[in-house]
């Protein structure tokens, strides 16, 4: 029988790790055999990343570096095209739909086959989609639910072996510094790359510049192929059980009718805020160069931010530092009710740089916990993780619906402002599903 730990259980939840060489990503590859041996000290949190953590960290480096390069320009591109708020809606409802369907579907894929293919098919297909982008150039528009849909096969073949491996070769005392160092990486890509290819637009002029972007990003995904090679594989046991989901949701007491509203309501804001911004800050300025700053300035306090979290937040101030991120998260809205231009779109940018580590560390951070509680619960790792990618999805597709709807009818600005704080206001809910699951549990060796 497993050993129960303060932690979680057996070889998912309070092991300490020797260092190897590394990977890295914010999520790795389980219960590695490697997995360190060291000593913690006994500190939750503190825990340092093996070799494979670290070169997961890696791979998923140079993914958001590739989507970082043309990701934040796509809406742009679609947006210049045709000026149309509803063609990029539906661009991105029928992404997460696509997703959705993907994890589901591919789950059996990466639970009973190869999960490393899985994930080099995912970075695989994202550089497809940066091709079709290429090939269609100004006709992309016209094939926008296509693009959605590939860029969603993209993500959910790689966010599921990503999430998979995260939760393998991380446990409950380095989970939060894995997250903090994965958002870190995430903002230094952030800060670089989006500038970069702003200058670049700029300089070499519209259709040139995109195509040299999203060529930039077809070859930094080709390279995330080749390293994920490097990443090892581990047999799962068990067969793919399609309907977990909805089984653990019937159970009474279980904790997923807590975290599953709780991802849906963090989904709502991601759903729409995901594009929103960046196209409002080029609606004000008509200039990528100026998106460009804008990423550059709020991915380095992101960066910050990032790292002060990673290292400081503890477990046990999960709950507290997260009402906070949540609740700055929603003031930094109010100033578009003075005015909606760069000055406002910058102070958000920056406020939501600053706390949005407090409330996404402990989210990831408790959900994965929860996922590695049990011996049994661990076992379906990839059920739950399809299962919490379900719950974002689902909250994404209904906060996009929300916005094609409303703004279908008027996109007059102050019916944007609220549009955004209603929908911005989502992350309480998530909060308040959250909040018992937030404080970590301290059970008794047996």
């Amino acid at each position: 029988m497993a050993q129960k730990t303060k932690s979680g259980w057996g070889p998912f939840a309070g092991r300490t790790h020797r260092p190897e060489a590394g990977s890295s990503g914010r999520q790795s590859s389980g219960a590695q055999q490697g997995a360190s041996q060291g000593s913690t000290g006994g500190k939750r949190g503190k825990a340092l990343l093996d070799a494979q953590a670290r070169l997961l960290l890696a791979v998923n480096g140079l993914f958001a570096a590739a989507s970082a390069l043309s990701g934040t320009y796509v809406s742009v591109y679609l947006w210049k095209v045709k000026n149309d708020f509803s063609l990029i809606g539906w661009f991105t409802f029928f992404s997460h739909l696509t997703m959705a369907l993907t994890f589901w579907i591919a789950g059996k894929w990466a639970k009973e086959r190869n999960k490393m293919n899985v994930l080099r098919t995912g970075v695989a297909v994202s550089a497809v989609f940066y091709l079709l982008v290429l090939l269609l150039g100004t006709a992309s528009a016209s094939y926008a639910v296509l693009l959605g849909a590939v860029q969603g096969l993209a993500n959910g073949l790689f966010w599921l072996a990503f999430n998979v491996v995260y939760f393998e070769v991380t446990d409950p005392d380095n989970r939060d510094r894995f997250n903090g160092y994965s958002g870190l990486l995430g903002s230094g890509a952030g800060i670089l790359a989006p500038w970069l290819s702003g200058w670049l637009i700029t300089r070499l002029g519209g259709e040139t510049g995109y195509r040299l972007i999203f060529s930039l990003s077809l070859g930094v995904f080709v390279v995330g192929v080749v390293v994920s090679f490097f990443l090892r594989k581990k047999k799962l046991p068990g067969s793919y059980a399609w309907l977990q989901a909805f089984t653990s949701l019937k159970e009474s007491g279980s904790s997923w009718r807590l975290a599953l509203p709780a991802l849906v309501s963090q989904g709502m804001r991601e759903g729409v805020f995901g594009f929103i911004i960046g196209l409002l800050i080029f609606i004000a300025t008509q200039s990528e160069m100026s998106l460009g700053n804008f990423s550059l300035i709020t991915s380095a306090v992101g960066l910050v931010s990032f790292m002060l979290v990673g290292r400081f937040l503890k477990p046990e101030y999960r709950k507290w530092g997260m009402l906070i991120g949540v609740v700055m998260m929603v003031l930094v809205i109010v100033p578009f009710f003075w005015k909606l231009n760069y000055v406002t779109l910058l102070i958000f940018g920056v406020g939501v740089a600053l706390f949005m580590p407090l409330y996404t560390v402990p989210m990831t951070s408790a959900v994965f916990d929860l996922i590695g509680s049990s011996e049994e619960s661990a076992k379906l790792r990839v059920e739950y993780i399809v299962m919490r990618e379900l719950g974002l999805n689902t909250g994404r597709m209904i906060g996009t619906l929300v916005f094609v709807a409303v703004i279908s009818q008027s996109a007059a600005q102050q019916t944007v402002n609220w549009l955004l704080l209603g929908i911005g206001s989502s992350p309480i809910a998530a909060w308040l599903f959250m909040r018992r699951l937030l404080t970590p549990r301290v059970q008794k060796a047996e």
